[in-house]
Formats: C-alpha cells, structure tokens, sequence
C-alpha cells in the first residue's frame, strides 16, 4: 500500500535536518582542553625561569672570574715588592760583609795579628801610650774569637769576644775586643746590640785608635735603626772630630745617602 505523500516529505525534511546539523558539527572547532592549556602555560614558566637563570649564572661567573683576576694581579704586586724588599736586604747583607772582610783584611799586615788591629789607627789627632802587652793566654782566648769573626762564625765570635771581655776587662785588647763585638752584631743585623757595643768603646776608651771607627759604626747603627736625626748628628761628629781619617771618607759617603728630611 502506498504512504501518504505528506508522510514522505516530512521524513526527507527530517533527513535534510540531520544532515545540516552534523555539517555543522564537522565545521564547529573543539574547545581548547584547560588542562592543557595550564601545561602550556607551565612550560612557558619554566622556561622563562630556565633563561633567568642561566643569564645570572653567566653574571655571577662574570663578577667571579673578575674577583680572581683582581687577586692574581694584587697577589703579583705583593710578590713584586717582596723580590725588591729581598733584593735589597741582600745588597745591604753583600754590604756589610763586604766592609766586614776589608777591615779584617787591613789587619792582615798589622803587628800583633792574633790582637786584630792593636796598634793600627783609622785617623785620629792623637795617639794614646802603648799598652802593656796581653799575655799569652788573653792573646790565645782572643783570636779564638776573632778568628771565629773572619771565619763568618759571627754568632760564635759574639760569644767569644763577650767572653773575653767579662774575663780580661782591663786587658790591652779589651777595646778592640769591644769593637769587634759591634762588628760581630752588626753584620748579624743586631742593630740594638751594635750600637751598645759601640758606644761602650766610646765611653771606656775614648782617646782609643778605634774611637774614630767605632763612632762611625755607631751613626751606621742609627741609620739602619731609621734614627735619621741622631745618624745625621753622629757622621757630622766624625767629620768634624776626626777630619782626616778613613772614617770621616766613609761618614761623609753615608751623609750623601741620608734623606734631607
């Protein structure tokens, strides 16, 4: 039996109808899904923070690797000064030695060699009276110790001349003995030491023949202890006092040296 006519139209308008709505279904896009849209937005986070990070890494290196640079170089001036500071203590050392060896070897010629200079005049005006003559045994302790002196044995010529002293203090080598003994401890660099033993031989034996030199040591002392004033006073004193001598050639040398303030 045959459908009604409107029966048919309205099944193909309903069909029509289906086929609209599922085109338009195809064309619609899809919602975006939240959770990946917080993934998204994550990532974009860290690597944001990656990129911060890695900028100040590179910062810090840059600040550390100037600190280092900065060390190194302050490291190379301190060295700098060392070797000039070394340089210079040992030019001063050569120094002493080497006026040291001349003195002794002055000595060499002079009568009485195991006495180490008695005898010998570094310039003064005036001569004092022979002395008795040391007796053997003060002759024998005595060059044991300064024998020690030319030897560079100069902490055991101190000792030995030290012991001379407190044993013969009235013997004719005494003066010496106490000059050598400033020698001894200046050319230890005892600086303090030196000038008491200087100023000994000034205050016991001043007419002696080592009074000149012994004067002369003593403004070395004060030169070396930084004492400018006092040095300058005390090499003036050896020009004036002992004009003509060796000393006074030496002590007008260390007066040019002397710094005008």
């Amino acid at each position: 039996m045959r459908q009604p006519y409107s029966w048919s139209i309205g099944r193909l308008t309903a069909v029509a109808l289906v086929t609209v709505l599922a085109a338009g279904c195809a064309t619609t896009p899809a919602e975006d899904d939240p959770m990946q849209m917080k993934l998204n937005d994550l990532d974009a986070r860290v690597a944001r923070i990656e990129h911060v990070i890695s900028n100040q890494s590179l910062v810090e290196l840059a600040q550390h690797l100037d600190s280092v640079q900065a060390d190194v170089r302050q490291l190379r001036g301190r060295i700098e000064v060392l070797e000039n500071s070394a340089e210079t203590m040992r030019k001063q050392q050569r120094d002493l030695y080497s006026d040291l060896d001349k003195r002794i070897a002055a000595l060499g010629g002079a009568s009485g060699g195991a006495t180490g200079g008695v005898g010998a005049t570094s310039g003064a005006s005036a001569a004092p009276p022979p002395a008795p003559p040391a007796s053997s045994v003060e002759q024998t302790v005595y060059a044991q110790a300064f024998d020690s002196l030319k030897a560079g044995s100069y902490s055991v010529a101190i000792t030995g001349f030290k012991d001379f002293l407190a044993s013969y203090p009235a013997s004719p080598l005494a003066e010496n003995a106490q000059y050598w003994l400033g020698e001894a401890y200046y050319v230890n660099r005892d600086f303090d030491a030196a000038s008491g033993a200087f100023r000994n031989v000034l205050q016991k034996w001043p007419d002696s023949r080592k009074a000149p030199d012994a004067l002369l040591k003593l403004g070395y002392t004060q030169y070396e202890l930084k004492k400018l004033p006092e040095a300058r006073a005390t090499l003036t004193q050896v020009t004036q006092k002992y004009p003509n001598s060796d000393a006074a050639k030496l002590a007008n040398e260390r007066l040019q040296r002397l710094p005008l303030s």
